[in-house]
């Protein structure tokens, strides 16, 4: 085993790499941007080493740079973890080059799963079923489009070197298709490198059914059972859970069969993840069960795969790297129990999702269940980098008993003033649909409404608010407070411009919920949300930008800008595309109007709350 171990990235991953080269004492040295100087894989790492400035094109992306530390540091290893280099086999082969030990699958078995088109060829060959689709080399526009029809739509738009949700677009009506095709590929171009697509059939009543390999280097390759990733937002995953609910021996047995065949199709070394597309219309069966694309490196999700095996899989992975023979045989693994993890994001539903960022003043996860992060109270949370801050993960004998320990850990977080999705995780993982595990990856898009939190706190908040407001300094300001107590205080609050005087009269209803408060605020957690009061006759929450005024809803680049001054718009119009933390953000028309004043350029980097554009309504609707 190698004594010294390189991280090649950041936040959760790195800390959960971390723990366990730490634990098998192993020394790990961390690499960071300049914008991550203070960030937690770095205060954990024995050694660390900055390679650039924040963007990750100039530090986490300069392969380079990473190999340069690992020398200067005397690390024998890499480990890629997730993102970012993971899966680029050129970097692969150059950590190889340098002597040193790659903590990953061979090159060439990156390559050969690298591109969309060619891994699905690859396993047709290998009697791995396919989705129906076009993967050819002719990539016109014109051509594409033909396909497409021919196809049939609905039709999903995919990068060859796509991956975590981005460059894939769904096209429902075929006179879309063309405009569909340039945004994939300008996302693909901008996030890949690649702008090379293929299409494939979209598949009704679809589940994301994937399937966790190991390889060693001894030819062995054994499947650690499925997981079912079906509650995704924009291709995005949001909730994964293993097994897969609804899934019969039969079938784990012929999809896990196949997965195994396509680790040794590419003769497998180390953690990997083959994805399925399953029509679950008629259930969960392996004949309408479709190869979608191989992961060569360890998932976002292997914590749930973990907490039902017992494995841990980044153990896995440096012994292998090391040259040792997978710790288990297949007939040596089995499910116990079940596990759901959600990915909490620094992001706000009621603002369309826009990510949130900023200095975690209060932060505080609990300490029920599995939580992997990479920040703590204090920490910053970065405009240049994904938005996910933790991994929420609950294990019980069943389903339901897991899914009652995620919504626990989701009801009784506190996370302050970064805005989190944890009430929309929560309204999800308790959604009747979901525990019946009535599931396909449409679920979110369908729920999406009411799965957003309300706009407005209700009056069982309002009077938690006032109870923090009138509590001691005690830990649980709430702490041991009776419904019907003998409570008898009045306290002003304001919200949003709101003004309201609470009565804590005898019979006050409460939310469940805790909280902190300061001489001109009070904080409020309940159901995962997280509600700012103002004491006294202030308002809160800061006033909403003034009618037309379009503000960028967070630092950003601005990509794209369709409109000029003095063009008339309709209300929705979408008016220009901001990028951040490698998403697209489209800010659209208020109203319909002219614009009066357009301050944003394609290339202009702007800050939060930056004016963009004007929109003033025509004189005739005035």
């Amino acid at each position: 085993m190698f004594a010294k171990l390189l991280i090649a990235n950041r936040g959760e991953i790195a800390c959960r790499v971390m723990r366990t080269a730490q634990a098998m004492g192993i020394e790990c040295v961390a690499v960071y941007s300049e914008a991550d100087a203070k960030a937690l894989h770095v205060r954990m790492a024995d050694e660390a080493v900055c390679i650039g400035p924040a963007p990750s094109a100039e530090s986490y992306l300069c392969g380079d740079k990473i190999i340069a530390a690992a020398k200067e540091t005397g690390a024998e290893a890499i480990h890629p973890g997730y993102g970012f280099l993971s899966e680029n086999a050129d970097f692969a082969q150059a950590v190889i080059d340098a002597g040193l030990v790659w903590v990953g699958p061979k090159p060439e078995s990156i390559r050969a799963m690298g591109l969309k088109d060619a891994a699905k060829k690859l396993m047709a060959h290998a009697s791995v079923p396919v989705t129906p689709g076009y993967m050819g080399d002719d990539q016109s526009a014109e051509t594409l489009k033909a396909e497409a029809d021919k196809i049939g739509y609905p039709v999903l738009i995919k990068a060859v070197a796509g991956g975590g949700g981005k460059g894939m677009r769904k096209v429902d009506d075929p006179a879309k298709f063309e405009d569909a095709l340039e945004s994939c590929r300008r996302e693909a171009k901008a996030s890949f490198g690649n702008d090379v697509v293929i299409l494939e059939k979209w598949i009704e009543s679809p589940r994301h059914i994937e399937v966790q390999l190991f390889g060693d280097s001894h030819g062995t390759v054994v499947h650690l059972f499925e997981r079912d990733c079906s509650l995704q937002r924009r291709h995005q995953k949001v909730i994964e859970e293993a097994p897969a609910p609804g899934m019969s021996e039969e079938t784990r047995a012929e999809v896990c069969a196949a997965a195994v065949r396509a680790g040794e199709a590419v003769d497998y070394e180390g953690a990997g993840t083959v994805e399925f597309i399953a029509d679950a219309s008629d259930g969960l069966r392996a004949d309408r069960i479709y190869f979608m694309e191989m992961n060569t490196r360890l998932q976002v999700e292997h914590p749930v795969t973990e907490e039902i095996t017992g494995v841990d899989l980044v153990e896995w992975q440096l012994r292998a790297a090391a040259g040792e023979e997978v710790p288990l045989q297949q007939d040596e693994l089995s499910i116990n129990g079940h596990a759901i993890e959600a990915r909490l994001y620094a992001e706000d539903p009621a603002t369309g999702f826009l990510p949130s960022t900023g200095r975690l003043e209060h932060f505080d996860l609990g300490d029920y269940g599995r939580i992997e992060t990479g920040v703590e109270e204090g920490d910053q949370v970065s405009p240049h980098y994904d938005p996910m801050i933790a991994k929420l993960v609950a294990h019980g004998e069943t389903r339901d008993d897991a899914i009652e320990g995620l919504a626990q850990i989701l009801e009784n977080l506190e996370v302050w003033p970064v805005r989190t999705n944890a009430a929309f995780l929560s309204r999800a993982v308790t959604h009747p649909q979901f525990v019946d595990a009535d599931l396909d990856t449409g679920f979110i898009a369908e729920h999406e409404d009411s799965l957003i939190p309300q706009a407005a706190p209700d009056e069982t908040v309002w009077n938690a608010a006032a109870m923090v407001a009138l509590a001691e300094d005690e830990p649980d300001p709430l702490a041991g407070f009776r419904l019907n107590s003998d409570v008898a205080a009045q306290v002003a609050l304001g919200h949003k411009g709101e003004r309201k005087v609470i009565d804590l009269a005898d019979g006050a209803v409460f939310a469940a919920a805790s909280g902190f408060r300061d001489s001109e605020r009070v904080v409020v957690f309940h159901g995962g949300e997280a509600t700012e009061f103002s004491r006294g006759v202030r308002g809160s929450g800061g006033a909403a930008a003034g009618d037309g005024a379009i503000l960028a809803p967070m630092p950003g680049k601005v990509i794209d800008v369709d409109v000029s001054e003095g063009q008339k718009v309709a209300e929705g119009q979408k008016l220009l595309t901001l990028e951040a933390m490698k998403m697209e953000h489209s800010l659209t028309a208020p109203f319909d109007g002219v614009i009066a004043e357009l301050a944003a350029a394609p290339g202009q980097q702007v800050q939060v709350e930056a004016l963009l554009a004007r929109v003033e309504k025509a004189a005739e609707d005035a």
